[in-house]
Formats: structure tokens, C-alpha cells, sequence
């Protein structure tokens, strides 16, 4: 266990980038309308959707504020440049490739394009399946050579993906959802790339048609359940959930 020292020399970053991420969150706030009116209707400023960010975006700012201030209490600004120091040192370097620090890469990376990139432009079924097939061959197979290339390949995929995204418009003139496509080709080849990795070890080869699966079961069972029963709208509905509406509202059905 860390002692009181370090626990709060690790307090004055964390609350550093608490109150940075609040802030943040306060800024982007602001760009949502405070004042609106709705079929002649004038909506007042404490029925904004900005109100609640706005509130947590102030929490994380003042909860961030007094974490920082807690631990200069305890260590003092001396306490901060001794932290300065070690991370310029080669001692940080080291710690930054340990392998439990490239499996938070890892897990802050998926997340961050998952959220950022898949989500608001990415059919939702394709997004989540490939978040969670990635995330199970990555973690789920618990293999270190294997976590650190899948990254890599991952990242260049997400790469060519927002390639894909800037000239959406055009090539949905030729292809009719073009960064779907893209997802669901890179879905097979990531697959594939897996599959050969792990050619003839036995007990992988059970963990990876596992991950498989739950990768393709579970966004399709949830997503079906919130699409078609609760009837609420996915963040981003493409070429699966077109496909998915002709089967469900078919004639056949009636």
C-alpha cells in the first residue's frame, strides 16, 4: 500500500485533472440553449438540458479544488517538484511501459473511440460489437505480445475509420453507409488477425470463440430489447438497424 506521502502527491495530480475535466465539461455546457421556445411555447432557463452538466461540471471544479488543496496541506509545493521531477526521470519511462500501465492504454483507448468516434457516427450494434470483440481478445485472452500488437492494429484502424468519416459524403453517393461498411470489414479482419495469432494453443482458441459470442449476443440482445420494445432511439442507427426495421416491420409480421 502506498504511504500517506505518495497518496497525496498522487492527490494534487488527480485533482489537478479533476478540476481541468470539470472545467471542460462547463465550457461545453455553455454552447447548449439556456432559452428556447417549442411550438410558440418559451421554455425557462431551469428546464435548460445544460443545468445538470452545468451542476456536475461545478462539483468536479470545487471537489477537484479541494483535493489540491488538501494535499499542497500535507506536502507542500517541494512535495509537487519532487513529483516534477521523477516524471521527467527515466524512472517514470520505465513505470510508463510496465505492463499494467499498457493495459490502461489499452482500456483508456477503446473507451475514448468508442465514445467518441463509434458512437455518434457508427451504427450502434457494429460500434458496440466491435468495442466488446476487441476488448475480450485484448484482456480476455491474457496474452502480453498479443495486447500491445492488437493495440497498434486497433489504432490504425480507428485511423483509417476517421478517414473513412471525412469523406463519408461523397462515398455515400457510390456506398450507402460507407464508415459501417468500413466497421464491419475491420470487425472480420481484426478477427481474422486474432484467429492466426493464437493458431493451435487449445485453451485460447475456446476463450476466443467465446469472446465471439458475447461480442455479437450481447449488443444485439440489449440494443433489440431498448430498439424495438422500449422504443428508444439508438445513439446512431445505420446499416444494421435499417436492415433490422425490414425484418421487423415487414408485412409478413402484420
Amino acid at each position: 500500500m502506498m504511504d500517506k506521502e505518495k497518496l497525496r502527491k498522487a492527490d494534487f495530480f488527480s485533482g489537478g485533472f479533476i478540476t481541468l475535466f470539470g472545467m471542460f465539461v462547463i465550457v461545453t455546457s455553455l454552447g447548449m440553449p439556456m432559452k428556447d421556445s417549442w411550438g410558440g411555447v418559451q421554455n425557462v432557463w431551469y428546464v435548460s438540458p445544460a443545468i445538470f452538466p452545468l451542476f456536475v461540471g461545478a462539483m468536479l471544479v470545487i471537489l477537484g479544488g479541494m483535493l489540491i488543496r488538501t494535499a499542497l496541506k500535507a506536502i507542500g509545493f517541494s512535495g509537487v517538484a519532487t513529483v516534477v521531477q521523477y516524471l521527467l526521470s527515466s524512472d517514470f519511462v520505465g513505470f510508463l511501459r510496465r505492463r499494467e500501465t499498457v493495459r490502461f492504454y489499452g482500456i483508456a483507448l477503446l473507451l475514448f473511440t468508442f465514445v467518441f468516434l463509434m458512437v455518434p457516427r457508427v451504427d450502434f450494434f457494429l460500434a458496440a460489437v466491435l468495442f466488446l470483440f476487441v476488448f475480450f481478445c485484448m484482456f480476455y485472452l491474457d496474452k502480453s505480445e498479443l495486447l500491445v500488437k492488437l493495440m497498434f492494429f486497433y489504432c490504425g484502424g480507428m485511423a483509417a475509420l476517421l478517414l473513412v468519416l471525412l469523406v463519408a459524403e461523397p462515398l455515400a453517393t457510390v456506398l450507402p453507409h460507407p464508415a459501417d461498411w468500413f466497421v464491419l470489414a475491420f470487425t472480420v479482419v481484426f478477427g481474422v488477425v486474432v484467429r492466426s495469432r493464437i493458431s493451435g494453443e487449445r485453451q485460447l482458441d475456446r476463450k476466443f470463440t467465446t469472446a465471439v459470442l458475447l461480442a455479437v449476443t450481447a449488443p444485439f440482445l440489449v440494443g433489440m430489447i431498448f430498439k424495438y420494445f422500449l422504443l428508444v432511439p439508438l445513439p446512431f442507427e445505420g446499416l444494421i438497424v435499417e436492415l433490422l426495421d425490414l425484418v421487423w416491420y415487414a408485412e409478413i409480421w402484420e
